[in-house]
């Protein structure tokens, strides 16, 4: 039987300026996040739909998520194929296209890790272990829109090949 996880999160609504939702532009759409036992997260709108940017919005959200997610499967996967991975860094874009019929939606999102390992011998399985991390990843699996990998391998020491 297949295992089932659920994860709870309370968004709380901030931005009610005293006329609640009259018309557009008379509310903030500032939001906390509260997960229990963890720190909230101060959000809001993307600022092109009147958010303020200097909290999360859900677009970043999704897109850290994603980068997040498939990060952590790559480290697990290069453990047990006993590459060390000594540094990640992922420079994550997602575009987003907004319709008329139906909001819009994520057209994709490509995701730019950097990873530096300490054997040279490794850096084409290492590159090969995004594609499995992209089918393990459990936030990729629920999207209906294409997570591309542009990976960049490089050794400890200078020594390179992407």
């Amino acid at each position: 039987m297949a295992k089932t996880h659920h994860y709870n999160a309370t968004i709380v609504w901030i931005g009610n300026k005293g006329l609640g939702t009259k018309d557009y532009r008379s509310f903030d759409r500032n939001h906390t996040i509260s997960i229990d036992n963890k720190p909230d997260i101060l959000a809001s709108s993307d600022p092109a739909f009147l958010g303020d940017s200097s909290r999360h919005n859900p677009e970043d959200l999704l897109v850290s998520s994603l980068s997040a997610c498939h990060m952590l499967w790559y480290l697990h996967l290069c453990a047990v194929n006993g590459i060390i991975v000594v540094d990640y860094t992922d420079k994550a874009s997602g575009t987003m296209e907004e319709t008329k019929e139906s909001g819009g939606h994520f057209t994709e999102v490509v995701l730019r890790p950097t990873v530096i390992i300490t054997d040279p011998a490794q850096i084409d399985k290492a590159n090969e272990l995004h594609k499995e991390a992209n089918k393990m990843c459990f936030i990729a699996n629920s999207c209906n829109f294409p997570v591309r990998h542009m990976p960049e391998c490089k050794v400890k020491n200078g020594m390179n090949n992407s």
